[in-house]
């Protein structure tokens, strides 16, 4: 099955407005149609496209899905979920509830995107701030996170907040963008691309071995693995070059095509990291209500 006969290419729900068809249909379908995600693949490209906030996250949360336990039935909380079509494809794809929580989109128009794809009975949206999750401890068999984990997990108490949400022997499994020279280890370089033009975001995008080191300081969680996704730059030129073919705009122009051609965008990708909770009891940050929350 292909993106234009998915039950998908009748899906209108839409995160961005419909500007009009792409510039270049067949560059534009050619791009989004990545070989190495088949799943993804299938579903319409323009749903797709008009409902992403970043790299494409299906890719991403297919690729997650081969090197991770989910299998169907398991209660899941895709954290970050942005416009929840990483949760609609989990629901479909893997047969497992979802909990859609996102702090910047409103659940409302999730649920409508969940509604039109057929999964209100599996993915349940909810507006979320990382550092107040509404959950009993030990409720989801696995936490996933895509092109969010760094904006809200940098902190290295974060983790063990997080994973007493896991049940034991549960899998926690993000994919984050990343450098596979961490900015850390260029030391003549204190503001990133562009003389400090990304902000200090930059430096969130941390090489695999950084966020391997970073969570194995967490008591009770055992990292499995932890590596660059294989092609990430790769993966992540071919969603530029998708929007390019859809706005007519050269990819080294618009979106993140000025980062990637930077001098230090040679060396950017995502991240892949995969750890299960173990049976050990979580640090404990505070008193009473307050010994789950982060300050």
């Amino acid at each position: 099955m292909t993106g234009s006969d998915h039950e998908s290419s009748r899906w209108t729900t839409y995160l961005r407005p419909y500007p009009g068809p792409p510039a270049d249909p067949e560059a534009f379908r050619e791009r989004m149609a990545h070989p190495s995600f088949l799943r993804a693949a299938a579903y319409d490209p323009v749903w797709v496209h008009h409902n992403l906030m970043g790299p494409n996250s299906l890719w991403l949360m297919e690729g997650l899905s081969q090197v991770a336990e989910l299998g169907p039935g398991g209660r899941i909380l895709d954290l970050g979920c942005g416009s929840a079509i990483t949760s609609i494809f989990l629901a479909r794809e893997l047969g497992v509830e979802v909990w859609a929580a996102d702090l910047w989109i409103n659940p409302s128009a999730n649920w409508a995107r969940v509604q039109e794809a057929g999964m209100s009975d599996r993915v349940h949206p909810l507006e979320v701030e990382a550092h107040r999750l509404p959950f009993p401890h030990g409720y989801f068999d696995a936490v996933v996170s895509v092109d969010a984990y760094h904006y809200f997990g940098t902190d290295v108490r974060y983790l063990s907040y997080l994973a007493q949400f896991v049940r034991a022997g549960g899998v926690i499994g993000i994919v984050v963008p990343a450098n596979s020279v961490d900015p850390d280890d260029r030391p003549d370089d204190v503001t990133g691309p562009g003389g400090g033009e990304f902000g200090a975001d930059w430096f969130t995008f941390r090489s695999a071995a950084w966020w391997e080191r970073h969570w194995r300081r967490t008591r009770g969680v055992e990292v499995e693995r932890a590596e660059m996704v294989p092609d990430g730059r790769e993966l992540w030129w071919r969603y530029q070059e998708a929007d390019a073919a859809w706005t007519g705009q050269a990819p080294a122009e618009g979106g993140d095509g000025p980062l990637l051609v930077s001098e230090q965008g040679q060396t950017l990708g995502f991240a892949r990291v995969v750890a299960r909770r173990g049976r050990e009891v979580p640090l404990v940050f505070g008193p009473d209500r307050y010994r789950t929350r982060l300050a």
